[in-house]
């Protein structure tokens, strides 16, 4: 895995996983919560994204269990893979105050009135 092809579900899975290890239906809730519902994650589409991280070493299999007959396998953040998350959102926060002081000077320009400050000012 590049540096630039992360993506939103790969930075979502690697946000989820922040927190703590997590087996695969609980990082599908945890991503629609994150994404205020807006990332609805099929199971096939997160495994597809846990074997690209695995395989990158940012995630890894942190341990698994037998919960009513089925296996449960919790993955967890390496310490590369926080890095990567930290780098990541680092890169996207200074894509984000670009885009919104854009935003404020094009409102401006167009004289729609005071351009509303977007984010709050730590972005």
């Amino acid at each position: 895995m590049t540096e630039t092809n992360l993506g939103e579900t790969g930075f979502l899975v690697l946000t989820a996983l922040a927190g703590e290890a997590q087996h695969g239906y609980g990082m599908i809730e945890d991503i629609r919560r994150i994404s205020d519902g807006q990332v609805r994650l099929h199971a096939g589409t997160l495994y597809a994204v846990l074997d690209r991280l695995r395989k990158a070493g940012l995630v890894d299999v942190d341990r698994e269990e037998v919960v009513q007959s089925r296996l449960r396998r919790y993955y967890r953040l390496t310490a590369l893979g926080a890095q990567r998350l930290a780098a990541e959102s680092e890169r996207l926060r200074r894509h984000a105050k670009v885009a919104h002081q854009r935003l404020n000077d094009t409102r401006l320009a167009f004289g729609t009135g005071t351009a509303p400050a977007f984010g709050t000012g730590t972005a």
